[in-house]
């Protein structure tokens, strides 16, 4: 038996290596883990039954175009487009041997912070199925923490990998800005939107990062990267020094179990040799959630005016060209993705555009100058992941606002292009807390030597309690 619940993807390549078990054995094994747990978790929206590779198996977030896989993005109107081509980074991993398991589960567009507004219904978490699993891609992180998958590929745009990383006790990464290709991944914010990694610890996360990472003549806003990735080894911090933000102290929406789970670990960072130190963020914590609530839906309410019913998806027919769009977008749209859309359109408005966007963007400047002066002498920033554990489904439906608050401690660096690690650092209340680290552009390697060796020395445990 296959044990897919402790696997690691590192371990999966060596049976494979060693020849104990075969691709189709890993295929098989994570599927029937599926058919047995997924009706309760509904982490996938559809999946693979044959391997297409000669690696180990690996989930992509419904995002991601697959071709000849239907892609949706969690939406109705895009139900039943089957790309043609794949997306960079599925390339990338087929390339690698991978073998694609499925598609996984979205809020619709990414836009969401608890995989609820999937047009399929909500994914669960595995530590409770009561609860969220964060989003917007809850259902690659449910799917590598219920072991459903070894590791998988979400899209981060204000947090996305990482707080659901954080929620259901995984290691996830969104990369700087323009490591990784966005060709082929449905956009929500093409200034903001990344691919990141979510995998059950550091090393994982740094060897499927080193696959999908790298320049792509497809994708003009992709860089090399300055040195290779590295696998992280060692066990001792002596040397680094992180910074805490100063407003972290005065959030009140902080939980306090969260904010004793992420003192604990700065201690353990000390006992592992580390300075701790202290840094100022604060553009970043009072303008950072209003900055990023009118650049990601200006630039949503753009990306998102393709769906019309002539090219792509559902169309619902209407006496006119113009009745059939409306019709077509009031039918395959719900009513998160209206809401960013109009918000954003109206922020675009003639007479509107310098007041809102325009402001917005100088606001954004500030939030990369201020981050890259916190850096400054330091190797990392480090706050919680997520102000909350995962909350009960339904608990923050009907509040947006709520909901939009989830993103307050990862909003920021993501407004400034940086990369940040997410490693699960305790429980609170039996549920996982995340803890975040925040490097300079380009400095993934950074970022996985100091996850390593706190990983190393928290040893949490990522299979979810009630599934031991």
């Amino acid at each position: 038996m296959i044990d897919t619940l402790r696997l690691t993807a590192e371990e999966a390549m060596g049976l494979l290596e060693r020849r104990e078990v075969s691709a189709a054995d890993l295929h098989a094994a994570y599927l029937d883990a599926i058919g047995r747990h997924d009706d309760e978790l509904h982490c996938y929206l559809r999946t693979c039954d044959e391997p297409g590779g000669d690696g180990i198996p690996i989930a992509l977030k419904d995002v991601i175009s697959t071709k000849g896989i239907e892609t949706t993005a969690g939406s109705r109107i895009l139900e039943g487009y089957t790309p043609v081509f794949d997306a960079t980074v599925a390339a990338r991993v087929k390339g690698a041997g991978l073998s694609v398991l499925g598609k996984t589960n979205t809020d619709e567009f990414a836009m969401g912070s608890s995989t609820e507004n999937s047009a399929w219904g909500p994914t669960r978490n595995p530590w409770d199925p009561s609860r969220v699993p964060g989003g917007s891609g809850g259902g690659t992180a449910a799917a590598v923490s219920a072991g459903l998958a070894p590791w998988g590929l979400g899209s981060d745009t204000g947090g996305s990998v990482k707080q659901p990383s954080a929620l259901c006790g995984n290691v996830g990464l969104r990369p700087t800005y323009g490591t990784v290709s966005r060709y082929g991944i449905v956009a929500f914010a093409s200034s903001l939107d990344q691919i990141g990694p979510v995998a059950k610890n550091v090393r994982d996360v740094a060897l499927l990062y080193s696959i999908i990472a790298g320049r792509d003549p497809l994708d003009s806003t992709t860089a090399e990267l300055p040195e290779p990735v590295e696998l992280p080894e060692g066990d001792s911090l002596a040397g680094r020094r992180l910074a805490v933000p100063r407003q972290v102290a005065d959030l009140e929406a902080i939980e306090p179990g969260v904010r004793a789970s992420f003192e604990r670990t700065l201690d353990v960072a000390r006992e592992l040799g580390a300075e701790v130190g202290e840094c100022d963020l604060p553009v970043s914590y009072r303008y950072g959630m209003p900055c990023y609530y009118l650049v990601a839906p200006a630039e949503a309410s753009s990306n998102l005016a393709r769906y019309d019913g002539v090219r792509y998806g559902v169309r619902v027919d209407g006496a006119t060209f113009g009745e059939m769009v409306d019709r077509t977008r009031d039918e395959g749209f719900g009513p998160e993705p209206k809401r960013r859309i109009m918000l954003g359109t109206y922020a675009l408005a003639a007479g509107y555009y310098d007041a809102f966007y325009g402001q917005a963007q100088r606001v954004r400047t500030l939030l990369i100058r201020e981050h890259r002066e916190a850096l400054d002498g330091f190797d990392a920033i480090v706050t919680p992941t997520s102000p909350t554990v995962a909350f009960p489904i339904g608990d923050k439906a009907a509040d947006p606002l709520a909901m939009y608050a989830c993103d307050l401690l990862t909003i920021p660096s993501c407004l400034a292009g940086l990369p940040g690690l997410s490693i699960p650092c305790g429980l609170s209340d039996g549920l996982p807390v995340g803890l975040q680290l925040i490097g300079r552009q380009f400095g993934e390697n950074g970022l996985f030597r100091i996850g390593h060796a706190l990983e190393q020395a928290i040893g949490f445990d990522t299979v979810p309690e009630r599934l031991r």
